[in-house]
């Protein structure tokens, strides 16, 4: 996107640890649903990837530093910016931020998806036409 990319969130009681903090994993899906509506904002389903491309996504690797905790009730802003391009593979750079784009930083990553055959699960190179509007959007 030319423009950042933020995707808001409630905390609610399930995501959280008998503390009302946010447990460890949980950012790890705010992650995840804020890269799958990344991609939906430029026109792509992952399900209509699957069956009209035969290929789907998934993580790689995952790099996360906890720097401060969320609660329960907290409202965040999940940020998903595709920081380097591969022919099969995006990088996305991602934070959680306290209410704002200015807000306190919570949790940042850097989560490697690989494209793979729907098939088999081998590693395969991200369609033209995807690739394109991703670079466009970027």
């Amino acid at each position: 996107m030319k423009t950042p990319f933020f995707w808001l969130v409630r905390v609610y009681y399930e995501d959280t640890d008998a503390g009302g903090v946010v447990y460890h994993a949980n950012y790890l899906k705010f992650f995840e649903r804020a890269r799958t509506e990344r991609l939906r904002l430029i026109g792509f389903e992952q399900d209509e990837l699957r069956r009209s491309s035969g290929v789907l996504f998934a993580v790689k690797s995952v790099q996360v530093n906890y720097l401060k905790p969320a609660r329960f009730n907290d409202f965040l802003l999940v940020s998903a910016e595709v920081a380097e391009i591969k022919r099969a593979s995006l990088t996305f750079t991602q934070e959680i931020r306290r209410e704002s784009p200015q807000g306190e930083k919570l949790c940042e990553s850097s989560i490697r998806i690989a494209c793979l055959t729907d098939g088999d699960l081998r590693p395969a190179a991200i369609p033209r036409f995807l690739l394109e509007r991703i670079k466009d959007a970027n």
